[in-house]
């Protein structure tokens, strides 16, 4: 009797560690989500790296996903300019014949919650108002940041583009250990935010 309740102990704690590492496995994969819609907005999350976000956003719009796009940069002072300041001249440069679809939105919050905020003033200026909006940002902040954006501004229909960074995150995260610790703080917000913010008032 006591052998046999040791086997299933045994055998049920190795499918629980299998089910641990099953999840562990498919963790970073869980974060990304990519379904882009064609939108009447493309919508350009602050915090980006080697302009990686910029790029994909500008070849969607170019693809037709957009008619208009709107990046947000923070308000911050750098050697004397904003980096709002510094995205609208890295877009006079860059953009070519896009240039007049595109704005920034400047910012003055830091995490994608607060930011939300600014996103709703600026896509109010927007005319004609659009009622569709397609998010880009890196691909380990989709899932948390769409979760948000659909929260915090429902009056839009929201779709999402993930970019990659392969410098910073794959989904195979324990590959690389920047990969694995970009995952590890990513899931941190995410738990964070479905668990303490997503039913705080809306802004």
């Amino acid at each position: 009797m006591k052998r046999n309740r040791a086997i299933r102990t045994s055998i049920a704690i190795v499918i629980l560690l299998l089910i641990g590492v099953l999840c562990a496995v498919r963790s970073g994969s869980y974060l990304v989500v990519n379904q882009p819609e064609r939108s009447d907005v493309i919508v350009v999350l602050a915090g980006d790296h080697d302009d990686h976000r910029y790029w994909g956003a500008l070849a969607l719009l170019r693809a037709g996903y957009g008619q208009k796009m709107v990046m947000d940069a923070s308000s911050d002072l750098t050697y004397g300019q904003t980096s709002a300041e510094r995205a609208a001249a890295f877009v006079r440069q860059s953009a070519g014949s896009n240039q007049s679809q595109i704005s920034v939105c400047t910012i003055t919050n830091d995490s994608t919650v607060q930011e939300a905020s600014n996103i709703r003033d600026c896509l109010a200026q927007l005319h004609p108002a659009p009622k569709s909006a397609l998010l880009v940002t890196s691909d380990f902040h989709t899932r948390r940041a769409f979760s948000i954006v659909r929260s915090r501004l429902p009056q839009y229909r929201w779709s999402v583009a993930a970019v990659n960074d392969p410098t910073i995150f794959g989904q195979s995260w324990w590959r690389n250990r920047e990969w694995a610790k970009t995952a590890l703080y990513e899931w941190q917000k995410l738990v964070w935010w479905q668990c303490f913010e997503s039913w705080r008032k809306k802004i």
